[in-house]
């Protein structure tokens, strides 16, 4: 029995990825119920495959609980489709939407058809997560949270414990000519002035006039 290697990622999140390894004789809603075993989503929503090109753009339909207008089309179902019977290439795409009152669109590839079942492996098999799906909370997609630096002249913040998001508060700051330096970079700078009175008797008027 082969077995087929799918690659699944969000369209919208090209980081998140799975995949999916699945018997040619099984149908699409096991890989639809094995796709959402591993986002976390419910699977008893909705939700259409759709043969696609190299381009992602669709054509033949294959339906999990189709509305009445799609099934007087004669529209395949996911639970009667097996998925042998929809592959003409080895690298064969299918465009795929998850949940349409809320959808998630997602890009399925085939990437590799292996001959054999692998001993131990109960199929279908989710052999490879990265990213963490998005989650729904009501109406509201909360987008996973990715940590990136904002630069190298931006570290000095992280002791103060600076979020990300007030950069554009910091940049306003600057634009508009109040000083962003912390309490401790003044001091600093107050003792160095002290200290350069002190050891050589001048004063900052002193110092000014011997600059001309």
């Amino acid at each position: 029995m082969a077995i087929y290697r799918f690659k699944v990622s969000f369209e919208d999140y090209d980081d998140i990825e799975r995949d999916i390894d699945i018997k040619s004789n099984h149908t699409f809603e096991d890989l639809h119920r094995t796709i959402h075993q591993s986002t976390g989503y419910n699977p008893d929503l909705p939700s259409s495959f759709y043969v696609s090109n190299d381009q992602w753009k669709k054509s033949d339909e294959i339906a999990l609980l189709p509305n009445e207008r799609k099934i007087n089309n004669g529209v395949a179902t996911m639970e009667k489709s097996r998925l042998s019977s929809f592959i003409d290439d080895p690298h064969q795409k299918f465009y795929y939407t998850y949940n349409f009152e809320r959808p998630f669109d997602f890009h399925v590839e085939l990437v590799k058809i292996l001959l054999d079942e692998e001993s131990g492996k109960t199929y279908p098999y989710v052999s490879r997560t990265q990213g963490e799906a998005p989650k729904m909370v009501g109406s509201t997609i909360i987008a996973p949270t990715v940590t990136k630096p904002i630069s190298d002249d931006f570290d000095f913040l992280n002791e103060l414990d600076f979020q990300a998001e007030d950069t554009e508060d910091l940049e306003e700051m600057s634009e508009m000519g109040i000083n962003t330096e912390t309490e401790e970079e003044d001091e600093e700078k107050d003792e160095f002035m002290d200290e350069f009175s002190d050891n050589d008797g001048y004063d900052s008027e002193d110092l000014q006039k011997d600059d001309y």
